[in-house]
C-alpha cells in the first residue's frame, strides 16, 4: 500500500517537479558558463582538464533534463479528447515514466555534488560569485542597445595599413608578362590576407581589366571536384547562365576540361583564398589554362611552401604581408571601439587604449575583436586597465588571437554563446544566409522571449551584436543595411569548434572525419557518403541534424533513429520523396528540404500535419505536388517558404494558421472559385510579414486587394501575373503601413494611388508595367525609396527624363529590356544619392545617359548585352562619352 501511495503522490507532482527541473537547468547552465570560463582561465592543464570533464558531466545532466521537459510539455500540449479509461492510463504511464527519470536525474546530480573532487569545482563557483573582474568588465545596457539596434559595417574608409599592398597587387596583376602568373599574399592568420585580396580583386582596375575574375574560399579541408564545381557555377553566374546541367554528376577529369575550355580565350583572374596543402598547385594546375592572355592566379596562405610549391611550373610573385604600425594599429582600434564617437578617443583612455593596442601585436583580427569587446562597455579606466593586464603580449600571434576570441566569447551572455557556436555546424568558410541563421536559433530556443519584439526581431539583434563585436563577418549586405549573409574568420571557427568539443555542442562528420559519436552529441553535421559509418553516427539525443549529399537509405532512417530532432536540414541528398513517416518527428521545429533533384516533382507526405511544433517549413528549389491539406494543422507554423507551392488543397483551413510570417511562392492553380476561397483565407493571416503569389489572374484581384488590405503587418510583397498581358489592377484603400518591398509583375493601366503614399517603401521591382514619363513623376519624391528596378517594358515611353529633384535618396537603379527607350536624360540635382546604375539589353538605346556626368556619387556603372548601335557610339566616338563617367570608381562593361 505505502508503494501504490508513493507512486501516486508521484505522479501528482510531476508538474511541479518539472517547474522545478526548469529552474535546475537554469542554475546548471549559469554554472556551466563560469566554470568554462576559469577553465579557460587557469594556467595549470590538469586542473583545466579536471574542470571541462566535470563540465561535460552536468552538461550530460542538462541534456536529460531537457529532454523530460520537452517530452512532458509535447504531451501536454496535445489534445486528449474526453478523460476515458484509455486516456487517463496513458496519462498515468506517461507521467510514471517522466516521475522516474526526474528522480533518475536528480540522483546523478546529487551524486556528481557528493563526488570527490568536487569542492574544488565549487570552489571555482564560489570564486567565480564572488567576482574575478581581471578579465571581465561590466556591460554597459545603454551600449548593448546600440550594439544590437545599430549594425557598423567596417567600409574601404575604415581599413587602415593596407594602401600601398594593394596598389602593388594591382600593378603585378594588370601589368607583366602574357604568361600565366601567381601573384600571392603570405602572412600570419589574422594578419588580413583576405581583406588585402579583397580590396583587390573588388577594385575597378582589376574588374575592367580581366574578362572574369571570380573568388574561390579553399581552406585546410578541400575537395578538389567541389572547387572545380563551384568555379564553372561562378563562371556562368557571372555571364548570366545556367551552367552545364550534369555538373553534379562530372568527376574531375571532365571538370578539369570543362573549366579549361570556359578559359580558353578569356583573360582570367581567380582567387584561392586560405590554401594550405603544399599539394594544392598539383591539383588544380592543369585546370588552370595558360592561354598567353596576361592571366593571373591570387593566392592567399600562411605558408611560403605553398608558394614554393608552384615555382616548378608557374611564375610567381610573392607579397609578404606586414603587421600594421603602432599608429595605423591605434587608428583601426580606435575606428572599432569608438565608432559612436567617428573614431575619437576619450581623453580618459588614450593611455590604456595604446597599451591594449601594443599587445595586439599589430595584427587586425585581434584589433578589431578587442575593440569589439570594449565597444560596448562603460568607459572605465580602471576596467579598462583590469583587461589590460589580462592580455598576455608574450603569446605567439595564434595563441594571442585564440586569447582574445575566447575573452570576446566569454564576454557574452549565455545564449549568444550558442548562437555563436552554431557556427561550429558549418564547414570552415561557409557563407550562411541570415535568415536560415535566425530560424535554426529560434528552433534551438537559443533566442529569449522579448515582450515587446518578435523572436525574429530579437535574433536579428543578436546577430548584429555578435557583427560589431568582430566574431561574426557581413559577407553581403542589403539595400537597407541589413545583414544577409554571414560567415566567422577561420581563426574564430577553429576556436569555435574547440568550445564546440569541450562542451558536447556540435559535431561534424565529413570526409577529413569520420570518428564514431562518443558519448551525448546533440547537434550533427554530416557531410559523408561513406555507408559503413552510418550505424555509428546513429544517436538518439541529437537536436539538430545537418545533412548534405548523402545516400537515400541513411536519409529514410532519420525518422526512426534522431527522434527528438529539432532541426533537420536536407540538402542535395538526391530524395525524390519526403519520408513517409516524417510525423514521427513531434519535437521538429525546423525543416529544410532542399534542392534535391531535377525530376518529377516530390510528394509531401500528409504525416506532414503531425509536425505540430514545426516554426520553419522550407521546401525552396524544389518542386513539390499539391501541399497535402493536412498542413494546416501546423498552428506554429511561422515561415513557410517553397518553389511555385499548389495550396488550393489548403482553402479551407489556412486562415487558421495565424502564427504565419512568411509565405512565399504560392502559385494559385485551380477554379477561380476555389482560388478565391483560398485567396479570402490567406486575408485571416494578420501576422504575414513576407508573401509571393505567382499566377495572378483578373479575376482575383478583388478578393487579393481585400486580403491584403488586411495585411496591416506586411513588409515584402510580390505579385506576379500569369502572363505579360495580365492587368494587375490592386485596389489598396489601406495598404501595408509598413511595406518594405513591392514586387509587381504585369500590366499596370494606370500606376495605383497608393503605391506613392508607401512611406517605409525601400525597394520597387515593376516588370511588364508599361508605365509612361506622367507616371514616373509620381515616384519621384518617396522619401525611403533606395533601389528602384524597370524590367521588361516597365516603362514604354522613348525618352526617360529624371528631372531635378526626382529620387533624392534612390541608391540603385536598374533599367533592362525597355523596347522603346531611345534615350535617357539626367538633370542635375536629379538622383543625387544615385550609387549604383545598371543598363542592361536596352536595344534601342543610342548613347550613354545624358547629364550621367552629374551622378556625383555614383561608384558602380553596369553595361551589359547592348545593341551595336550603342557599342560604335561608346567605343569609337573618339572616346567623347567617356569623360562623363570618368569619376565613376567601378565600370563593368
Amino acid at each position: 500500500m505505502c508503494d501504490i501511495l508513493q507512486a501516486a503522490n508521484m505522479l501528482r507532482g510531476v508538474p511541479k517537479e518539472i517547474a522545478e527541473m526548469k529552474n535546475e537547468l537554469e542554475n546548471i547552465e549559469e554554472f556551466i558558463n563560469k566554470a568554462d570560463r576559469m577553465a579557460d582561465d587557469v594556467e595549470d592543464e590538469n586542473t583545466s582538464q579536471g574542470i571541462k570533464a566535470r563540465i561535460k558531466q552536468l552538461i550530460e545532466a542538462s541534456f536529460d533534463i531537457q529532454d523530460v521537459i520537452d517530452e512532458y510539455m509535447i504531451y501536454e500540449e496535445k489534445p486528449h479528447g474526453c478523460a476515458g479509461g484509455a486516456n487517463l492510463a496513458k496519462t498515468m504511464i506517461l507521467r510514471h515514466r517522466i516521475a522516474n527519470k526526474i528522480r533518475n536525474i536528480k540522483s546523478r546530480i546529487s551524486e556528481m555534488n557528493d563526488a570527490r573532487g568536487m569542492d574544488h569545482i565549487f570552489h571555482i563557483q564560489s570564486t567565480l560569485e564572488q567576482g574575478s573582474n581581471s578579465s571581465a568588465i561590466s556591460l554597459n545596457a545603454d551600449l548593448l542597445q546600440n550594439l544590437r539596434k545599430a549594425p557598423f559595417y567596417m567600409d574601404e574608409a575604415d581599413i587602415v595599413g593596407f594602401e600601398m599592398p594593394r596598389d602593388m597587387l594591382i600593378d603585378w596583376l594588370v601589368e607583366g608578362r602574357a604568361e600565366r602568373t601567381i601573384v600571392s599574399v603570405v602572412g600570419m592568420g589574422g594578419q588580413g590576407k583576405t581583406t588585402l585580396a579583397k580590396k583587390v580583386f573588388d577594385n575597378n582596375k582589376i574588374v575592367k581589366h580581366f574578362d572574369c575574375h571570380v573568388w574561390i574560399k579553399v581552406s585546410q579541408s578541400y575537395n578538389i571536384e567541389g572547387l572545380l564545381r563551384s568555379m564553372l557555377h561562378k563562371f556562368y553566374e557571372q555571364q548570366g547562365a545556367n551552367p552545364p546541367p550534369n555538373i553534379h554528376q562530372m568527376n574531375r577529369a571532365v571538370l578539369v576540361d570543362e573549366v579549361r575550355k570556359y578559359l580558353k580565350k578569356k583573360r582570367y583572374v581567380v582567387v584561392f583564398d586560405d590554401v594550405w596543402n603544399l599539394r594544392f598547385w598539383d591539383d588544380i594546375e592543369f585546370a588552370m589554362i595558360d592561354n598567353k592572355m596576361g592571366c593571373k592566379i591570387l593566392i592567399t596562405t600562411r605558408d611560403i611552401n605553398v608558394l614554393n610549391a608552384c615555382k616548378k611550373s608557374a611564375f610567381v610573385e610573392v607579397y609578404e604581408l606586414k603587421s600594421l604600425t603602432e599608429e595605423q594599429s591605434l587608428e583601426l582600434f580606435n575606428k572599432k571601439a569608438f565608432h559612436d564617437l567617428n573614431g575619437r578617443c576619450p581623453e580618459n583612455l588614450i593611455d590604456i587604449s595604446s597599451k591594449i593596442v601594443e599587445k595586439c601585436n599589430g595584427l587586425p583580427l585581434a584589433i578589431v575583436v578587442i575593440g569589439g569587446i570594449l565597444s560596448c562597455k562603460d568607459r572605465n579606466t580602471l576596467e579598462w586597465s583590469n583587461f589590460s593586464e589580462n592580455l598576455n603580449s608574450e603569446l605567439k600571434e595564434d595563441s594571442l588571437i585564440k586569447k582574445i576570441v575566447c575573452l570576446s566569447y566569454h564576454d557574452l551572455s549565455y545564449n549568444l554563446k550558442s548562437c555563436l557556436l552554431y557556427f561550429g555546424l558549418y564547414p570552415e568558410g561557409c557563407i550562411v544566409p541570415s535568415k536560415i541563421l535566425i530560424r535554426q536559433w529560434m528552433a534551438e530556443r537559443f533566442v529569449k522571449d522579448d515582450m515587446e519584439e518578435t523572436f525574429e526581431e530579437v535574433a536579428k539583434g543578436y546577430l548584429t551584436e555578435l557583427i560589431n563585436r568582430s566574431l561574426v563577418q557581413v559577407v553581403s549586405i542589403s539595400i537597407d543595411g541589413r545583414a544577409k549573409s554571414c560567415c566567422v574568420h577561420d581563426l574564430v571557427h577553429a576556436t569555435i569548434l574547440e568550445k564546440c568539443e569541450d562542451l558536447s555542442f556540435c559535431k561534424n562528420i565529413d570526409e577529413d572525419d569520420q570518428s564514431s559519436l562518443n558519448g551525448m552529441v546533440r547537434r550533427l553535421s554530416i557531410a559523408i557518403k561513406s555507408d559503413n559509418l552510418m550505424e555509428n553516427i546513429e544517436n538518439s539525443q541529437v537536436r539538430s541534424l545537418l545533412v548534405k549529399t548523402l545516400n537515400e537509405a541513411f536519409v529514410r532512417r532519420i525518422p526512426t533513429k534522431y527522434r527528438r530532432l529539432s532541426v533537420l536540414d536536407l540538402e542535395h541528398v538526391g530524395l525524390r520523396n519526403v519520408p513517409k513517416d516524417l510525423g514521427c518527428l513531434s519535437h521538429l521545429k525546423y525543416f529544410r528540404f532542399r534542392e534535391n533533384f531535377r525530376g518529377d516533382r516530390c510528394v509531401l507526405p500528409k504525416a506532414i500535419g503531425m509536425l505540430e511544433n514545426l516554426e520553419t517549413l522550407d521546401l525552396t528549389r524544389t518542386s513539390f505536388h499539391a501541399m497535402p491539406k493536412e498542413i494546416c494543422k501546423l498552428r506554429k507554423l511561422r515561415h513557410f517558404l517553397g518553389y511555385n507551392m499548389s495550396l488550393i488543397l489548403l482553402k479551407d483551413g489556412i486562415g487558421g494558421m495565424t502564427s504565419l510570417q512568411t509565405l512565399r511562392d504560392v502559385y494559385l492553380d485551380g477554379g477561380v472559385n476555389e482560388v478565391v476561397k483560398l485567396i479570402q483565407e490567406l486575408g485571416k493571416l494578420k501576422q504575414l510579414k513576407e508573401l509571393v503569389l505567382i499566377g495572378v489572374r483578373s479575376t482575383y484581384m478583388s478578393a487579393i486587394s481585400s486580403s491584403i488590405n488586411e495585411m496591416q503587418q506586411m513588409e515584402k510583397l510580390h505579385i506576379r501575373a500569369n502572363g505579360y498581358n495580365m492587368v494587375i489592377d490592386m485596389d489598396l484603400s489601406s495598404p501595408p503601413p509598413m511595406l518594405r518591398h513591392l514586387t509587381l509583375e504585369g500590366k499596370l493601366e494606370m500606376l495605383p494611388e497608393w503605391i506613392p503614399k508607401l512611406q517605409n517603401l525601400v525597394k520597387l521591382k515593376l516588370k511588364y508595367s508599361e508605365l509612361t514619363d506622367d507616371k514616373m513623376e509620381l515616384l519621384k519624391s518617396m522619401p525611403n525609396l533606395l533601389s528602384l528596378s524597370l524590367r521588361e517594358n516597365a516603362y514604354e515611353a522613348e525618352t526617360l527624363h529624371f528631372q531635378h529633384g526626382w529620387f533624392e535618396n534612390l541608391k540603385h537603379l536598374y533599367l533592362e529590356d525597355l523596347e522603346n527607350l531611345n534615350y535617357i536624360i539626367i538633370d542635375e540635382g536629379a538622383l543625387c544619392s544615385l550609387k549604383k546604375l545598371q543598363l542592361t539589353f536596352i536595344r534601342h538605346l543610342k548613347t550613354l545617359p545624358t547629364g550621367i556626368q552629374h551622378l556625383k556619387k555614383l561608384e558602380v556603372l553596369n553595361i551589359k548585352q547592348m545593341s551595336h548601335l550603342f557599342s560604335e557610339a561608346f567605343f569609337f566616338d573618339e572616346g567623347k562619352a567617356h569623360w562623363s563617367f570618368k569619376h565613376v570608381p567601378v565600370v563593368d562593361i
